[in-house]
């Protein structure tokens, strides 16, 4: 086992130290006057206090929730639609021909042209979230899949059929363990574009039904003209994201390095 130390100390303390670092530079433009107008760049402080505001009120972690459920839950529909297609478009050459080019199309659209139309198709609810979701997530979970079968040495499948792993056995335990790097990458970067789309779509489509997240409280403080809500939902967005990445995709990552003796166990 690695101790707190040496843990606190490569993995820790340098991020730490960054984030202070940000903050010290964030105070110093208020303090010397560099930027003196609060309503473009406000203290640290003001920041700070809308923190403490939204906790008091009750209101912050159901901001935070809001948006992580939806994200999570979505991302979890892009996984179960993404995953089969990118097998399908990977194995079968008539289908990569057919909609191969259209996933790589989907995958440059940026998130948010999907917003009205899904508003106009579904309406102001948590349907019309998940479509945008699943609309920006599935494309990237695809291709990341497709990457990872093609780059499979063509030796493991010769030894997969001489050992009788053909048909399904052969996907399950030969093709899919030799894509997971590519496949876990695509994962990775479904995510960033779930999270992106979802943030496009709350800050857009503004209902009382919908409830408070992120994206709305972003877009709320921007109508209030209130650049310490700003800064909060925007600090938020970026914790939860970098949160998400050191839980899941991070060990899950270094698992599958390990695995393949890729990186060396401290």
């Amino acid at each position: 086992r690695t101790p707190f130390s040496r843990t606190f100390r490569e993995k820790i303390f340098p991020p730490l130290t960054a984030v202070v670092l940000v903050i010290l530079l964030w105070q110093g433009l208020v303090s010397f006057g560099i930027v003196d107008d609060p309503t473009k760049l406000p203290p640290p402080s003001a920041v700070w206090d809308e923190v403490g505001d939204a906790w008091l009120k009750g209101e912050l972690l159901g901001y935070i929730w809001t948006s992580v459920s939806r994200g999570l839950l979505g991302f979890c529909f892009a996984l179960l639609i993404g995953t089969p297609l990118g097998l399908l478009v990977s194995r079968v050459k008539f289908v990569r021909a057919a909609i191969g080019p259209v996933l790589s199309g989907l995958q440059s659209l940026p998130s948010v042209a999907w917003v009205p139309p899904a508003v106009l198709w579904l309406g102001l609810d948590n349907s019309m979230m998940y479509a945008v979701i699943l609309l920006g997530a599935v494309p990237s979970i695809a291709n990341g899949l497709v990457s990872g079968v093609d780059q499979v040495p063509p030796l493991f499948l010769r030894a997969g059929r001489t050992l009788g792993a053909t048909g399904l056995r052969g996907l399950w335990h030969v093709v899919l363990p030799a894509a997971l790097p590519g496949y876990l990458a695509g994962l990775k970067q479904g995510w960033a574009f779930s999270w992106r789309s979802l943030m496009a779509a709350e800050i857009i489509a503004n209902s009382p039904d919908l409830g408070v997240g992120l994206g709305q409280l972003l877009e709320n403080g921007r109508t209030a003209s209130s650049m310490p809500m700003v800064f909060l939902a925007i600090l938020l967005i970026l914790i939860v994201g970098i949160v998400i990445d050191l839980l899941i995709f991070s060990p899950l990552e270094r698992r599958v390095l390990r695995s393949r003796g890729l990186l060396v166990r401290n």
